[in-house]
């Protein structure tokens, strides 16, 4: 199952942007032993329109076609790492081709787009910047590889 990372901006150089190359290595790493993989990350501009509404329409674009579409937003469902691994493999035993996770700009994610997800998720019930919560999806996307791969990266 390919997995991809949607996100509003771009996303430079800087101590984030090696974390996340970082995690996202290790997790291909990981992953192409359990059919999870490759990460790819696609970042949208969105100069050119403004508000929750007009970067969904282009955050929708970037989703491949009969993906599960994942959001990340503060109303989302809290999960444990071990919780995150089960259903990445569900998602991947189910025979789903794409994982798609959405991440949107400062002022959020539109309804209609969190309408449209398969699922939300939230990294605790604080709000996160979009650029940290970038970071924090590509560790737990490697730490829930390492789960499932039965390594001693998660020692919950």
């Amino acid at each position: 199952m390919r997995l991809r990372i949607c996100a509003v901006g771009r996303l430079r150089s800087g101590p984030e942007r090696a974390l996340i190359d970082d995690y996202t290595t290790r997790f291909n790493r990981t992953g192409r032993a359990l059919s999870l993989g490759p990460l790819e990350e696609v970042e949208v501009e969105t100069r050119k329109v403004s508000g929750p509404e007009a970067e969904g329409e282009v955050l929708l674009k970037s989703v491949p076609g009969g993906a599960v579409l994942v959001t990340l937003d503060e109303r989302g469902r809290e999960m444990t790492s071990p919780d995150f691994a089960d259903t990445l493999a569900a998602w991947r035993d189910e025979g789903r081709p794409d994982l798609c996770f959405v991440i949107g700009g400062a002022d959020g994610l539109a309804p209609a787009l969190r309408d449209q997800a398969d699922a939300s998720i939230r990294f605790g019930r604080m709000v996160w910047p979009h650029m940290l919560a970038r970071v924090m999806l590509t560790e737990q996307l490697y730490r829930a590889a390492s789960i499932l791969a039965g390594s001693p990266y998660h020692r919950a």
